[in-house]
């Protein structure tokens, strides 16, 4: 399998057993790329142009020019993130995307969030399997500071998750979301 194949068979979200030499061959060389891009981003003053240059490398897409990050920023893979128009990264921000990450105009993400796409699987057989599902924000979403994403979910438009929320299942649209785990306790516009 070759990197582009890799790439696309990650974006499907298909497991990868730990045994899988080949498989994980590839994941070391995109993680270690994504190392590479980040360092470089968290180490040294960049103008907002220049950051905007290095996440369309670490995502391998054409980010906005709209887009904001305050470094650093951390992530194991890079390659399956895909960025909105107008959104912000405060700092300390880390993510898991190999199961992908879709993030929505003008979406707002606070201080040391974590966004998560994998999971193990509980029975000893398959406890070195990772296994993907993508999180999914809606446009306009604020996930507060120390927050975190677990795989598989989907936040709705305009919802907010509050400052150290566990967010375990979807968040509908237009809510406020709090607490470990995060439960909806009240719509925005009441």
């Amino acid at each position: 399998m070759n990197m582009e194949e890799f790439l696309t068979f990650c974006k499907e979200g298909n497991p990868i057993s730990g045994g899988d030499k080949e498989l994980h061959g590839l994941l070391t060389q995109c993680s270690y790329e994504a190392q590479r891009i980040t360092m470089e981003l968290n180490t040294s003053y960049h103008s907002k142009e220049e950051i905007v240059e290095i996440f369309s490398e670490l995502t391998g897409t054409e980010v906005d020019s709209s887009f904001m990050c305050f470094p650093p920023f951390y992530t194991d893979f890079g390659k399956n993130i895909n960025i909105g128009k107008n959104v912000f990264f405060n700092t300390g921000c880390s993510f898991q995307d190999r199961g992908g990450i879709h993030i929505g105009d003008g979406s707002l993400i606070g201080m040391n969030v974590t966004i998560a796409t994998l999971n193990h699987g509980l029975p000893l057989e398959t406890r070195n399997t990772t296994f993907a599902s993508p999180v999914t924000l809606g446009k306009n979403v604020w996930i507060g500071s120390n927050a975190t994403i677990l795989p598989g979910v989907t936040i709705g438009d305009n919802s907010v998750i509050a400052a150290g929320a566990v967010v375990t299942k979807d968040v509908p649209e237009n809510v406020v979301a709090a607490g470990v785990p995060a439960k909806v306790l009240k719509g925005i516009y009441e």
